[in-house]
């Protein structure tokens, strides 16, 4: 059965979801991960969150929802990150799935618009964000920034 976890709400994912974006994303450093992930249980704000998208209890995707993605517009929040589905999982409507929650959570916590940075085109639109401009990284890259409004 297919299922959306806060990390928050259930702590006792932590270190599985530590474990799942550090596998998911190996170019990131493993201690950003393990930093932001274990003290996001215990903030006393409502950002950062982090998502795990469950089937059948194992771990087959997740995102974050965090208050920058380490990019020049720190004017804008919140954003979606680190979003991945495992690639045997992929093409069968499961981050749409993921991103329709992350949006509904958004809304709830009183955000009118959610962000993401990425260099990817097309998909994004799919889900409903549109263009709106270029951000910078202090790793002196740039990524195209989308917006949704909720």
């Amino acid at each position: 059965m297919m299922k959306i976890i806060s990390v928050r709400e259930q702590p006792d994912y932590t270190d599985r979801a530590i474990a799942y974006f550090q596998k998911a994303w190996p170019e990131v450093a493993p201690v950003i991960y393990q930093d932001c992930i274990a003290n996001a249980v215990n903030a006393t704000q409502v950002l950062p969150q982090w998502y795990l998208l469950l089937d059948d209890n194992k771990i087959i995707g997740g995102a974050g929802l965090i208050t920058n993605d380490f990019i020049s517009r720190m004017d804008l929040y919140p954003w979606l990150c680190a979003l991945f589905i495992d690639e045997q999982h992929r093409n069968k409507g499961y981050s749409k799935y993921l991103v329709d929650h992350i949006k509904a959570a958004t809304k709830r916590f009183g955000f009118p618009d959610l962000y993401l940075s990425t260099d990817i085109s097309g998909y994004y639109e799919k889900l409903g964000f549109s263009y709106i401009g270029i951000g910078y990284h202090p790793w002196n890259e740039s990524s195209k920034i989308y917006r949704v409004t909720l």
